[in-house]
C-alpha cells in the first residue's frame, strides 16, 4: 500500500472542511530495519514472562466494534485500512504531527464512520482512557488555534488501521496513530496487550478558544511528584537517574525505539516502605487504567508479580512548579513521563522544558510490545497461521 498524504484542514464558517492535499505530503516514517526484539536491559529478552493463557475477560466488545467499523467503510477505504497481523506497520507509529500515515483518518470519515471509529476506541479503553485520548485530540485543535495552522494541527488528523481480521480466536489488533495519541491494541483470544501507548499534549491546558478549560495529564504529573516528595532524602538520592535540573527531552522509548537497551535505574520498590510502595503501585495503575477495566486488572496482577523488582527513577527538581522526568521500569512494564520543551508555535528557542508540553509512554518490555511474544508463541503452536509479512 502507498502512504497517503496528510489531510489538510481548513476553518470555514465555524466548521472544519477537509480534503486530501495532493501538493503536500507528510514525512515518511522509518521502516524498521532490524527484527523486533523488544526493550531489554541487556539486549536479551527475559523468557517466559508472557504465557498464553485465559484471562476470563471478554474481548468480544472490541471485536464487534472493529468489525462494525470495517463494515462501515467503502471497499477502497477498507483496502487502505487493513494490514496483516504481523505487518511492520505496527512499528511505524510516530507521535509527531507532520508524519505521513496509513489507514483511515477521522478527517476523511463521514459522521457515521466517525461514530464507529470512536466506538472502537471506546470499547478498548476505560472511560478515563477514552476521555484522555479525546481531550488530547481536542487540545491538538487548540494548538491549531494558537498556531493559526489547521493544516498541521486538527482534532481529526488521527488514523485507524486494523491488523489482521477481528476474530474471537485468531490474533488481530488495531492502531490509533496521530499527534500525541498512539494506541496499539493487540488481541489474542481474551488476552490483550495495549502497548506501546503514547499520550501527550502541547498545550496541556486550553486557556481560550473552542475547547477552553480542557486539561490533560495532571494526575500523572502531580502523583509522580508526590511520590518523589514522599521519599526520604537518602531514597531520593537513590531515585535520581541524573544530577541537576531536567534540561532536555528525556524519554528514551518513543517512536522507533522498539529495541532500545535500557538498564534499570533509580530506587527499587523493595527499598520503599509500605506506604511508598502503595503510592508507586497507584501511580502505575493510573497509566494501566487507560485500558478497559477488566484487562487493566489482568495487567496489574502481572505488575504486582514483579513489584519488588520495579524501579522508580527521577530527573529534575521537586519544588512547586518543577519540571521533571520520571521512569518506572520492571520486567513487565516501562512507563516514562517527561516535561518537554516547546516545539509548536510560539516556539521557545531556549529549549527549556515546560509544564505545557508533556509526553508519556507505556511499553511492555522483554518482547511483548504489540503482543509480539504472544504472537510468536501462537505461531509456534499454529505455524500455518503466520503470514509472509514480518
Amino acid at each position: 500500500m502507498k502512504r497517503f498524504p496528510l489531510i489538510v484542514a481548513a476553518l470555514a464558517c465555524g466548521a472544519l472542511a477537509y480534503a486530501q492535499s495532493q501538493a503536500r505530503r507528510g514525512v515518511e516514517p522509518q521502516v524498521p530495519s532490524e527484527p523486533f526484539k523488544g526493550i531489554t536491559t541487556d539486549g536479551k529478552p527475559v523468557p517466559g514472562l508472557f504465557p498464553i493463557h485465559a484471562t476470563g475477560v471478554t474481548t468480544e466488545p472490541v471485536r464487534k466494534a472493529a468489525q462494525a467499523f470495517l463494515d462501515g467503510l467503502t471497499e477502497e477505504q477498507r483496502q487502505r485500512t487493513l494490514f496483516p497481523v504481523d505487518d511492520k506497520e505496527w512499528r511505524m507509529w510516530d507521535n509527531r504531527h507532520f508524519m505521513a500515515r496509513q489507514g483511515m483518518a477521522f478527517a476523511d470519515m463521514t459522521e457515521k464512520q466517525r461514530e464507529l471509529g470512536f466506538a472502537l476506541v471506546r470499547s478498548a479503553l476505560s472511560a478515563k482512557g477514552f476521555q484522555t485520548a479525546r481531550d488530547v485530540m481536542r487540545l491538538n485543535y487548540a494548538l491549531g488555534e494558537l498556531a493559526n495552522d489547521f493544516e498541521q494541527y486538527s482534532e481529526w488528523l488521527y488514523f485507524v488501521t486494523i491488523m489482521g481480521k477481528p476474530d474471537a480466536k485468531q490474533p488481530w489488533g488495531f492502531q490509533l496513530d496521530g499527534h500525541h495519541v498512539i494506541v496499539n491494541y493487540f488481541v489474542l483470544g481474551d488476552q490483550v496487550v495495549m502497548t506501546p501507548t503514547f499520550l501527550g499534549s502541547e498545550p496541556v491546558r486550553a486557556e481560550s478558544g473552542k475547547y477552553k478549560g480542557t486539561v490533560v495529564l495532571q494526575d500523572e504529573q502531580d502523583r509522580g511528584l508526590a511520590l518523589m516528595r514522599a521519599l526520604r532524602a537518602d531514597q531520593q538520592q537513590k531515585a535520581r537517574i541524573a544530577v541537576g535540573d531536567h534540561a532536555s527531552n528525556a524519554n528514551v522509548s518513543e517512536a522507533y525505539k522498539d529495541n532500545v537497551v535500557l538498564d534499570y535505574a533509580g530506587i527499587p520498590a523493595s527499598e520503599l516502605d509500605p506506604k511508598q510502595q502503595k503510592q508507586l503501585r497507584e501511580l502505575i495503575a493510573l497509566y494501566v487504567s487507560n485500558m478497559d477495566d477488566g484487562h487493566a486488572r489482568v495487567k496489574m496482577s502481572e505488575v504486582d508479580t514483579h513489584i519488588a523488582a520495579t524501579r522508580f527513577g527521577w530527573i529534575g527538581a521537586i519544588d512547586d512548579g518543577a519540571v521533571f522526568y520520571y521512569r518506572i521500569q520492571s520486567p513487565v512494564i516501562l512507563i516514562e513521563f517527561d516535561h518537554q520543551s516547546r516545539v509548536a508555535p510560539p516556539q521557545d528557542r531556549s529549549r527549556v522544558p515546560t509544564r505545557q508540553h508533556i509526553h508519556t509512554v507505556v511499553r511492555t518490555p522483554n518482547g511483548n510490545d504489540y503482543g509480539k511474544d504472544l504472537l510468536r508463541q501462537h505461531y509456534e503452536k499454529y505455524p500455518h497461521t503466520a503470514s509472509a509479512s514480518k
